[in-house]
């Protein structure tokens, strides 16, 4: 490897003296999203950089310097962004696309400027607990494995200390209450390996090399989302290059063999952008399981159809398919997923297909509407080995777990930008949900027919189909420059019981000066029980039934008060105090420490959960500090601290930890750039990262109980009294990053040691069936991560 770096780095100094690359874009009113011409482009730290935009608000300069530029970005009659540290090389093409703010104020008086900050939503209604994120951070932060869903875990008020899943827990709230949307539209866990009503996996399906930048929200967000209490996480896919063809080709440890082709579609401007992967962690030791060998692989892409007489057309879509086999003979005691007495067989899918159109029917105000078709299933056989090493060992089906689900999806609203001080927008959402859902096991099964084994019964089945209608209305009205009032009504209908909701929404922005800003926000949020629950069938005698099916929408009600302080230039510092109220959980119509707040941060949910009633309630406290040094002179730096409470009340009327308290998560992340080569184009970068959080509460397992029974009994009594110990990680990274000087072609390589002390962290304490005794299992120690991508 050391051979390899030193190889590296001489190419690159002899490479880089004469290349440039290209930054081009659009820039479009924020509220109306309508291009702006005439806004005038140019470079600030390059002299002989500019030029205006045209009637379609496209702009492009070409022969710019490598490295990173600033661009300064003025159109009469709004405020005018600055836009630093934008890294040019020669491999690609730079596009932005960049929303500019309508002023108040005349035009004779002075116009405020402004620096872009990640710390903003796209969304111009997201104003309180929200977050843009770019894939910048995804492929430059240290641990990330090019993983969307770890990314995130690096802001305030997200907790993901599991190395073996991607989970988002928000604020203490289960991952189960999260909302995935691709393209405006909701989607069902875009992971590989995910299994039915979860959000996390171990590996997720998203490629960045799709993404544009995208929004992340962890609380009272704007009317247009429903059906989810903890947080949205709403993504978009970028264009491909409209001018020119472009490629990326790569590999990794955890992203696998990737490759990326985009370019021209058609004569109107259009583009296409397809990326596919393959995994490869499984053989280098990473999937944190013996000898198993995780395959996964996903294919993406974007057609955009350019500017057409009927409006503006686009299809996406995203497809993956896994598989794993664990078997017996490979398992050791501490394997994260595998057993001795058992061999397991898995395979899961994910697939979305959608078109969107977009059509301007007013000078401010367009049209745009989404059909999308989602697909995920899973299927999960386990054969346990009864009698294990003994001579009357006997292999006998112990689980068969077959689910698919399918939802058709339109989405369409209408936005408009009324004037200068208001924009409406408008919409539906409509979701058709088709499953087959089934589950066989001997798991806590009685042995009625008296041959020394569990049956092996039927839990559930159940097809059949249900909708979701979710119509919203929200407003933007700016009182002034420094006053916005984001308000909005969502509703929606839930056909499986009936009910229909209303929830207000509301955000308060108040900038105080060019420094310091206040926001406040409410929301009320309902979502529907995970369908694993609210589908189980009852053990009775005859037709089954389904006696949960009837459970209210869980609600949740959200206020938070954020202050926001630009500490220099490129330093930012937020607070946010929250609080979170939920009611109408399900909880057992018996007492007990039940709670369905207490599922989805696991392959499965709980199998015995019949005759449950909508009288749980639960509720999340804390405050978040954010402290970000936006990339300027070399580097880049990000603290994040949360402090919190998160509990929940069972049908026994006690007060509990919920599983996902961990009472206290620090990021600490950083990072460095160093000019190199002859003129100073190449980059050696060094990132670290660390992470340290409050164990998860655990309820202890009967050890004597789980002996005569055969299978683990915990002491439901004192659910989650016990903690385990902190979590502490130290991830740290190094890439070079060069530019060739004969072609438009860039590569980049790095070298990541993710666990640096090999510290042992516990993934969990649990009954071992085979040793008899309860035993710890310690998360994936030290490992080494590395990439090379390709740019041509």
């Amino acid at each position: 490897m050391k051979k390899i770096l030193i190889t590296l780095f001489c190419l690159g100094v002899g490479w880089s003296w004469s290349q440039t690359g290209t930054l081009k874009g659009k820039v479009i009113d924020k509220q109306s999203e309508k291009p702006l011409e005439s806004a005038q482009i140019a470079l600030l730290n390059v002299q002989g950089f500019e030029t205006t935009t045209d009637a379609n608000g496209s702009f492009m300069l070409t022969g710019v310097p490598l490295g990173r530029q600033m661009l300064s970005v003025q159109a009469l009659g709004y405020a005018s962004v600055t836009l630093p540290n934008l890294e040019i090389t020669a491999g690609k093409e730079l596009i932005l696309t960049i929303p500019l703010t309508e002023q108040l104020t005349t035009l004779n008086e002075v116009v405020v400027k402004n620096e872009t900050s990640k710390g903003r939503a796209l969304n111009k209604m997201a104003t309180v607990s929200a977050r843009q994120f770019t894939v910048e951070e995804v492929n430059r932060y240290a641990g990330g494995r090019s993983d969307v869903a770890r990314l995130v875990a690096n802001f305030a008020g997200v907790s993901a200390a599991n190395d073996s899943r991607n989970d988002i827990v928000v604020r203490g709230n289960s991952p189960a209450g999260m909302l995935w949307r691709i393209e405006g539209v909701p989607v069902p866990s875009p992971n590989h390996f995910a299994t039915l009503g979860t959000t996390g996996s171990p590996v997720s399906a998203l490629n960045p090399n799709m993404l544009a930048n995208s929004d992340f929200l962890t609380s009272a967000f704007p009317a247009e989302y429903g059906n989810a209490i903890s947080g949205v996480f709403d993504l978009n896919f970028r264009k491909g290059n409209a001018d020119r063809y472009e490629f990326m080709a790569g590999v990794g440890a955890y992203p696998g063999a990737e490759f990326v082709a985009e370019g021209p579609l058609g004569k109107k401007g259009g583009s296409f952008l397809v990326a596919a992967r393959y995994g490869i962690a499984g053989y280098l030791g990473g999937a944190g399981t013996g000898a198993a060998i995780p395959n996964y692989n996903d294919v993406s892409f974007h057609l955009d159809f350019g500017k057409l007489a009927s409006g503006s057309w686009s299809l996406f879509g995203i497809g993956g398919l896994s598989n794993i086999n664990f078997l017996g003979k490979d398992a050791t005691d501490d394997d994260l997923f595998s057993a001795k007495d058992s061999n397991q067989y898995v395979d899961s899918q994910f697939s979305v297909l959608g078109v969107s159109h977009k059509i301007y029917v007013g000078p401010q105000t367009f049209w745009k509407t989404t059909l999308a078709w989602a697909t995920s299933g899973n299927r999960y056989e386990e054969e346990r080995i009864y009698n294990f090493n003994t001579p009357n060992a006997l292999n006998l089906p112990f689980t068969l777990n077959d689910n698919q689900d399918q939802r058709y999806t339109v989405s369409t609203f209408i936005n408009s930008k009324v004037n200068k001080k208001t924009t409406l927008k408008a919409g539906i959402l409509g979701e058709y949900f088709s499953l087959d859902y089934s589950l066989d096991d001997r798991n806590r099964q009685p042995d009625t027919n008296l041959d020394g084994y569990p049956d092996f019964n039927r839990i559930y089945l159940s097809k059949g189909n249900y909708q979701v209608i979710q119509p919203y209305a929200q407003l933007q009205y700016r009182f002034t420059n420094r006053l916005t009032l984001n308000a909005g009504i969502h509703g929606q209908y839930f056909s499986i019981n009936e009910q229909s909701v209303v929830e207000p929404r509301a955000a308060l922005t108040f900038a105080m000066n060019s420094r310091h800003s206040l926001n406040f926000g409410y929301g009320m949020h309902h979502q529907n029980v995970p369908a694993p629950i609210l589908f189980q069938n009852s053990q009775v005698p005859g037709q089954p039934q389904q006696p949960n099916r009837h459970l209210d929408l869980v609600r949740s009600q959200h206020w938070v008060l954020g202050y926001d302080v630009k500490l220099a230039p490129q330093w930012r510092g937020k607070i946010e105090l929250y609080y979170q109220a939920i009611d109408r959980a399900a909880v057992e119509r018996s007492p007990s420490s039940y709670s369905s707040l207490t599922e989805g941060a696991d392959f499965g949910y709980s199998t015995d959960k019949i005759n449950l009633v909508s009288q749980g309630r639960g509720y999340n406290a804390g405050v978040e500090f954010t402290l970000e040094k936006f990339f300027s002179k070399g580097y880049h730096a990000l603290i994040t601290t949360s402090l919190f409470e998160s509990k929940y009340r069972g049908s026994d009327g006690l007060w509990y930890n919920s599983p996902f308290n961990n009472r206290y998560v620090v990021n600490v992340l950083g990072g460095k750039e160093f000019k190199v080569g002859a003129n100073q184009k190449n980059t050696l970068s060094f990132d670290g990262k660390v992470t340290t959080s409050g164990g998860r509460f655990y309820t202890p397992v009967d050890l004597v109980a789980s002996q005569q029974a055969g299978y683990e009994i915990t002491q439901d009594d004192k659910a989650y009294s016990l903690q385990y110990e902190a979590y502490f990680r130290l991830d740290l990274r190094v890439g070079y990053k060069f530019n060739s000087t004969k072609k438009k072609q860039s590569h980049l390589i790095y070298l990541e040691v993710q666990n640096v002390t090999d510290n042992n962290n516990i993934f969990i304490s649990r009954y071992n069936r085979v040793t008899n005794q309860v035993n710890r299992v310690d998360q994936i120690g030290r490992f080494p991560d590395f990439g090379y991508r390709f740019q041509f």
